[in-house]
């Protein structure tokens, strides 16, 4: 054997362990070891929240905007005072205040669950700008996560309920017209595009698995439903938790044309940007506001984390960004178009 190739054949180990570009390199182009795309799997469930933090809807279709599943987490609850937003993390009582959309998904519906006398509130879900000018006041101080965003404030009248049923003066807010943009593993420099978000934390869409819940409630004294942590997709998913390595992933329908996207790629393509790294939201029972004050959590720390990005907290679910637009339903496929590594950057 050549003396070159005998050399060049002795460094390569040494230099994949030593030269991460090297060892990348070898992942990206040489096929041994490459790990194949799984089999399609089926969205099971749509959900949206169209006020952070509160009651959810599911819905049979609806659409898919580069904000996120329309109308999903459009309005907030904040503070009355500092303007800064309101979560479960703080306030579990959240999760009874119910959303419900009239059957022409004209108007929002709020209302307090149980035995309770206030009259449900109830406000257009796409306003005007003539609404909002004569029923709001646009405020640009409104702090999520530290940062500042534009948002309308409704009155203090309309909010009284809330504030009542909280404990604490809040108002309700719907997002203004200066676009909010993704930032941490979706910021424009590591995406490519500037990623407009309404008011999640940091992403657009979370995408969930019922295998990966299956293996969790297979681990818990009490199993627990997927509503606890707050997806907009769930698909039935293959092996449990083999979401942590998508990377591209596409919604393709039966050949109804009302599921084609604005471009003709024939479904719609979403980035899978980072793992969802969680906090003890949830622990929180939806239905009574109960926090249970070990579980999930504490089961998850022991075998889900799994991201070296954000070693101290566990993760369910993935995090995506989309690149098109259109008609989402119950019973699309989801494609895995590509793998890969993902390390938590916080965007907060």
């Amino acid at each position: 054997m050549a003396p070159i190739l005998v050399a060049i054949l002795l460094a390569l180990p040494a230099g994949y362990f030593l030269f991460p570009r090297l060892r990348q390199w070898i992942k990206n182009y040489l096929p041994l070891g490459k790990p194949s795309l799984p089999p399609p799997t089926e969205i099971v469930s749509l959900r949206i929240y169209p006020v952070k933090s509160c009651r959810g809807i599911q819905v049979q279709q609806t659409q898919l905007l580069a904000q996120g599943l329309d109308l999903d987490r459009r309005w907030m609850l904040v503070d009355a005072t500092t303007l800064e937003f309101l979560t479960i993390r703080q306030i579990p009582e959240m999760t009874l205040i119910n959303t419900a959309l009239s059957p022409d998904s004209s108007t929002l519906i709020l209302s307090i669950a149980g035995p309770s006398t206030t009259t449900p509130i109830e406000i257009p879900t796409r306003p005007d700008q003539p609404w909002l000018d004569a029923n709001t006041t646009l405020a640009t101080g409104v702090k999520i996560w530290g940062s500042l965003t534009d948002g309308y404030l409704y009155s203090a009248d309309l909010t009284a309920p809330f504030s009542s049923f909280l404990g604490r003066p809040v108002r309700l807010v719907y997002k203004g017209p200066t676009p909010r943009i993704a930032q941490g593993n979706g910021a424009p420099h590591l995406l490519g595009r500037s990623q407009p978000v309404n008011f999640p934390d940091v992403h657009p869409v979370l995408i969930a698995s019922e295998s990966s819940l299956a293996d969790l409630n297979a681990r818990l004294a009490e199993p627990i439903p997927i509503e606890r942590f707050r997806p907009n997709i769930v698909v039935r998913g293959g092996v449990p938790w083999s979401e942590d390595v998508w990377k591209l992933v596409r919604l393709v329908g039966s050949g109804d044309s009302t599921s084609t996207p604005t471009n003709s790629s024939g479904g719609l393509e979403i980035d899978i940007v980072a793992r969802c790294a969680r906090c003890q939201v949830p622990n929180v029972d939806a239905d009574s506001a109960q926090k249970h004050p070990a579980q999930p959590w504490n089961t998850l720390v022991s075998y889900r984390r799994v991201d070296e990005g954000i070693k101290w907290k566990p993760c369910f679910g993935m995090l995506g960004a989309p690149r098109e637009e259109g008609v989402v339903k119950v019973g699309m496929r989801l494609e895995v178009l590509a793998l890969g590594e993902h390390k938590y950057i916080k965007g907060f």
